[in-house]
């Protein structure tokens, strides 16, 4: 009797509990007003699309003509490629030893790195965009070394022709081959080479007006970077402007006549004299005299009488050193003195009086 008390009385006890506990729960109460709707805010401008400005140029119907251009250049079809597989050549004559150049600072000396050397293409020149805002930076063109260039003959001189044309510097200089003549005090000069010269591409020295064997002579020399083709164009304006056919212009690099009328009544042929002095002076450095360092016997000419570019090895006047030295950086330059006509006609005057009075 008692345990069952006891069980009941726990069970009223824990009945309260749970009444309790249900009854005391808050009630909702109904939901209230809505309020009023907020005003719809102002549309916002349409983005444009993101490939907008890559369609642009990269295009099928801008490449095209491009390509076209390009397979007429030397650039595109010039047979000097197999070079590139030569460590000493491959920065210029190779694509992989241009990226490698311009990227790295040096070429790769192991034998065979370049073997087969890869013929320039596109991407030699081109690789990543350095902005992608062109509306206010203006087109990079990805190219690949838009920057000044210390030149490899001369590391203390630097080179700035402006964006785009800076790319072509990497090239387009002497190559660190022979030491450019001066006169000095034995006034001798000893030629170890068939190739002396400054090599193939001065024609940024030559649009700098730098670099030449600068004999004293009759004409001064302008000064540095003062050449109208220099000061108010550029390379890109005048070997790449907008041309109506592939064959000029653009990637091909022949420069553009419609540009040149644009500040000349005619379009030059080659700097005033520019002709005859190299004939007068081809003509001297075929006569000049030097000794053959090994045998003691006399050779005839510095410039090889057989040849319009070709020089004797042997040991020479300072003088008939720095005079094929000026002829062979006018005749590699290979725009007949239009690129800087007063350095030219002073460098290729200056050189013949100085062996006319030798």
């Amino acid at each position: 009797m008692k345990i069952n008390k006891l069980f009941g009385l726990l069970m009223i006890l824990a009945s309260a509990f749970l009444f309790v506990n249900c009854t005391s729960d808050p009630q909702p109460g109904p939901p209230g007003a809505d309020g009023l709707d907020g005003i719809d805010g102002v549309d916002g401008t349409d983005g444009v699309d993101g490939t907008a400005s890559c369609v642009s140029c990269h295009s099928s119907a801008t490449r095209e003509p491009i390509f076209e251009a390009f397979a007429l250049s030397a650039h595109g079809a010039g047979g000097t490629f197999a070079r590139g597989a030569s460590a000493n050549c491959a920065q210029c004559h190779g694509s992989e030893g241009f990226i490698d150049y311009v990227t790295l600072g040096v070429v790769d000396t192991t034998a065979g790195a370049y073997s087969p050397a890869m013929p320039v293409s596109c991407n030699t020149c081109h690789d990543s965009h350095r902005t992608f805002d062109f509306e206010n930076d203006g087109p990079d063109y990805a190219l690949r070394n838009p920057d000044p260039s210390d030149l490899v003959l001369a590391p203390g001189i630097s080179v700035d022709f402006g964006d785009a044309s800076n790319n072509c510097i990497t090239c387009h200089q002497p190559r660190n081959s022979y030491d450019i003549p001066s006169l000095n005090p034995d006034g001798t000069y000893e030629v170890t080479s068939t190739r002396f010269g400054p090599h193939h591409s001065p024609q940024s020295t030559m649009l700098e007006g730098i670099l030449g064997a600068e004999i004293p002579g009759s004409l001064g020399y302008p000064a540095r970077a003062s050449a109208t083709h220099r000061t108010e164009s550029s390379c890109v304006q005048c070997h790449m402007g907008d041309a109506t056919a592939v064959e000029e212009g653009g990637h091909s690099w022949t420069p553009v006549e419609a540009v040149c009328i644009t500040c000349h009544q005619a379009v030059p042929g080659e700097a005033d004299g520019y002709t005859a002095d190299m004939a007068t002076l081809l003509a001297l450095l075929q006569q000049v005299e030097g000794v053959d360092p090994e045998t003691g016997d006399p050779v005839i000419g510095i410039i090889r009488p057989d040849s319009e570019d070709r020089t004797n090895e042997g040991v020479f006047s300072d003088v008939a050193a720095m005079a094929a030295w000026n002829y062979k950086s006018a005749l590699e330059d290979q725009s007949r003195g239009i690129h800087n006509p007063r350095y030219t006609q002073a460098l290729l005057k200056n050189s013949i009086e100085a062996l006319q009075n030798e």
